[in-house]
């Protein structure tokens, strides 16, 4: 866990210092064809598959974000410094930004899926 959290982190950072490609984050449709490839393996390389999935995806859901259990973290944080909770319209204005995030990675990784799997190519030549 520590050994994957550790590469996790720093292919984030790289991510941020132009070191890696934008084009490697996936999402629920290259998950899904991964999961197909890795299942062709085996038993052992599907579960340790699955054990790689779910520290990333715990990991993130650490990340200081409104919304995720990172942020409600970093709120609990704010108000144990500050001695008394951020105000109802502070909270919303919060949570409407961890959404907007959460919902832009979404879209982002969702689009990099389909040009990986060349969805795109596919449709075009019903056209074309």
């Amino acid at each position: 866990t520590y050994f994957l959290t550790t590469r996790i982190l720093s292919f984030i950072s790289e991510l941020f210092v132009g070191q890696q490609s934008t084009s490697e984050l996936g999402g629920v449709l290259r998950i899904a064809q991964i999961s197909g490839q890795v299942a062709e393996m085996g038993i052992a390389s599907y579960v340790s598959f699955l054990a790689v999935l779910s520290v990333n995806l715990g990991l993130i859901n650490l990340f200081p974000i409104p919304l995720l259990d990172g942020g409600h973290l970093a709120y609990y944080l704010f108000e144990a410094l500050r001695g008394r909770p951020l105000g109802p319209k502070a909270q919303e204005y919060g949570l409407r930004f961890g959404l907007v995030i959460v919902v832009t990675l979404f879209v982002f990784v969702t689009w990099n899926d389909l040009v990986h799997l060349k969805f795109f190519e596919f449709i075009a030549g019903f056209f074309g």
